[in-house]
C-alpha cells in the first residue's frame, strides 16, 4: 500500500519565503541609506560601517535561507521552537517596516525642533575634565562644536573679541533671548537620531 503524502497549504509554504524577504528588505534598506547619503541623518559617522556590514550580512543571510527554501524538500516547516510572536505578524511587521523606510525619506532636523527640545552647550561634558580639550585649530576653521567647547572652558567673551569665525548651521532666536541676540545651532548625534540634542552658538547682532 502506497500511502500519499499530505499536501502544504499555500500558507505554510510561502510564510518562510515572507521570513525571508523581509530581513532582506532591512538589509536593502540599510544601503540605500548609505547609498544615498541619508544615513548621516539617522546614525554617528562612528557607526556607519556598522550599519553596512549589518546590511550587507543580512542580505547574505536572506538569501541564504531563500536558497535553502529553494532546494528543500520538506513537506512540513520545522516546529521545535516556539517564537514570541506568529511568523505571520513578525513577518508582516519586517516587511511593513521596510516599505515605510523605503516610501518615507528621513528629514533633518530643522530649527522649529531644536526650539523645542531647547539648546543646550556642552559645558556637562567639557567642565568634567577641562584639561582633556585642547583646540589647535584656527579660529576660522573651527567648527560650531569646537567654539562650544573652547566657551564652556573658557567663557570670556571679550578673549575672543578679535578672532574670526566661520561656523555652519541654521538660525534661532529663542523665547527668552534679548531681540538682538539670534543663536547659531545644529544637531549632535552621539550615536543615533534618537539621542540627538541641539546645541548653539550665541550671536549679538548690531541691531534687532
Amino acid at each position: 500500500m502506497q500511502l500519499q503524502s499530505p499536501k502544504r497549504s499555500p500558507r505554510i509554504v510561502l510564510l518562510p519565503w515572507l521570513e525571508a524577504f523581509g530581513v532582506f528588505a532591512w538589509g536593502m534598506l540599510l544601503l540605500k541609506y548609505w547609498l544615498t547619503g541619508q544615513i548621516k541623518l539617522l546614525i554617528h559617522p562612528d557607526y556607519i560601517w556598522l550599519s553596512v556590514v549589518g546590511g550587507i550580512g543580512l542580505a547574505i543571510v536572506s538569501l541564504w535561507k531563500m536558497a535553502i527554501l529553494a532546494r528543500s524538500r520538506r513537506r512540513f516547516p520545522d516546529a521545535s521552537h516556539s517564537p514570541l510572536l506568529p511568523p505571520a505578524v513578525s513577518a508582516s511587521i519586517l516587511i511593513l517596516t521596510a516599505i515605510v523606510g523605503f516610501v518615507i525619506a528621513p528629514r533633518p532636523f530643522a530649527s522649529q525642533t531644536a526650539l523645542e527640545l531647547g539648546v543646550a552647550d556642552l559645558s556637562a561634558t567639557t567642565r568634567s575634565q577641562p584639561q582633556s580639550f585642547r583646540s589647535s585649530k584656527k579660529p576660522e576653521e573651527r567648527s560650531l562644536i569646537d567654539w562650544t567647547r573652547t566657551l564652556s572652558v573658557y567663557p570670556e567673551p571679550d578673549a575672543y573679541s578679535s578672532q574670526k569665525a566661520n561656523v555652519i548651521g541654521f538660525a534661532i532666536h529663542p523665547p527668552e533671548l534679548p531681540e538682538n541676540y539670534l543663536v547659531i545651532a545644529r544637531f549632535v548625534i552621539t550615536c543615533c537620531a534618537a539621542d540627538a540634542y541641539p546645541i548653539g552658538l550665541p550671536v549679538k547682532l548690531s541691531q534687532n
